[in-house]
């Protein structure tokens, strides 16, 4: 799309930007996530997790709750996580790796300090974590990192854990996004649409958040730092392998939460999509969550209920593309991230014009709002 900025020029074999991690003999593997309530009771105190510190009463959480509530009180979240675990361990098993997979949380069981633990039982010395994040900034990657660093300051425990680098630029994970998209934008025109339009979603995050996303030396004003452009990147990968049948596309956000008067990234998913009935441009519109990882809540909900309601309401078809969680080339593309750092050798796959990403991140990637204890950090506390 001409209206869009230059994608940033990242060197591909840069020692600042591309740092690889130092093999080790690693014996786990630890599958980190969000985490979601398991049922009715559970809502509000993993609500209460999720924005600890803020001092956000229950009566506003309970906003959000319903969300949880009309699924039942259960995020879909868990039960696709440990699904996606099994299919990785099978996947490891065929490649001849014998690595357990474990589980662990930021806001519900099994939350990490505790797996942690468990790891350390089971004799587990070198863990490799995996996150159920794709792009670059404070939420998506650091923060994940803090949540193993500050495990391990609180139990104090003699083990290691490594990340493996952000993969929005594998092959596995955006190809089910290719072949998605083409389904569903063939499906709507052999329903008579002409005028489609494609919106690739993604979780609004603070500005702030944006612009500090990635290396210190790499951002620049206006950008949106490595979270935005990797999305842009990933979009406009998509777009180039669909080729001329590619609708007009463009880069939403969704799920925006916190202060009114706090700027988050956008324009709204559901804001585009009335623009876009009101003034003709659009007589269906394909909306593609390509920034995320499985059909959790905030895909179910916010995409299949909601802007799915607002398309309907301007009278316009709808069509919601798969996340790639589930597809056997997502899970051969986690066992690859784990295999590149076990073996030096191993091929590193990257698509997308973006260009190749670190293993080892520096200690002013994606700063957050103080300093935390981090591991996978160059110079950064262990």
């Amino acid at each position: 799309m001409s209206d869009l900025p230059a994608p940033l020029a990242v060197p591909k074999d840069s020692e600042t930007h591309c740092r690889r991690g130092t093999p080790r003999d690693y014996d786990a593997v630890l599958l980190a996530s969000f985490g979601g309530p398991e049922g009715q009771d559970d809502v509000i105190p993993f609500l209460r997790n999720v924005t600890r510190g803020r001092g956000i009463p229950d009566e506003r959480l309970e906003e959000v709750a319903g969300h949880y509530r009309a699924l039942g009180g259960v995020s879909p979240i868990t039960a696709q996580n440990r699904a996606l675990i099994a299919a990785l361990e099978a996947e490891l098993a065929s490649r001849g790796l014998d690595l357990p997979v474990y589980f662990g949380n930021r806001n519900w069981a099994p939350f990490v300090t505790d797996t942690v633990r468990q790891m350390h039982a089971d004799g587990k010395r070198a863990v490799l974590g995996l996150v159920t994040s794709a792009y670059s900034s404070y939420s998506s990657c650091r923060q994940y990192r803090e949540d193993f660093g500050m495990a391990l300051e609180e139990t104090g425990l003699d083990l290691a854990i490594d990340k493996v680098r952000v993969y929005f630029n594998h092959p596995g994970f955006l190809d089910p996004v290719v072949d998605g998209t083409r389904a569903a934008v063939q499906d709507l025109r052999a329903e008579g649409h002409e005028r489609l339009h494609v919106l690739f979603s993604t979780h609004s995050i603070p500005t702030a958040m944006a612009e500090a996303s990635g290396p210190a030396e790499t951002r620049r004003a206006g950008s949106g730092g490595w979270y935005v452009e990797q999305h842009l990147a990933a979009c406009r990968y998509v777009a180039e392998q669909i080729g001329e049948d590619m609708p007009p596309w463009q880069l939403v956000y969704q799920s925006r939460s916190g202060a009114p008067h706090v700027p988050w990234t956008e324009p709204d998913v559901n804001d585009v999509i009335e623009q876009l009935a009101g003034d003709g441009t659009a007589d269906a519109v394909v909306v593609v969550p390509i920034g995320f990882v499985t059909d959790h809540v905030e895909v179910v909900w916010d995409l299949d209920t909601e802007a799915k309601e607002t398309a309907a309401e301007q009278g316009i078809g709808f069509r919601r593309v798969p996340t790639s969680g589930s597809d056997p080339r997502f899970v051969a593309a986690l066992a690859d991230l784990i295999q590149e750092r076990l073996d030096p050798s191993f091929p590193r796959r990257a698509v997308t014009d973006f260009g190749m990403t670190p293993d080892v991140c520096g200690p002013e990637c994606c700063v957050g709002r103080m300093a935390r204890p981090t591991t996978s950090a160059v110079d950064s506390p262990r």
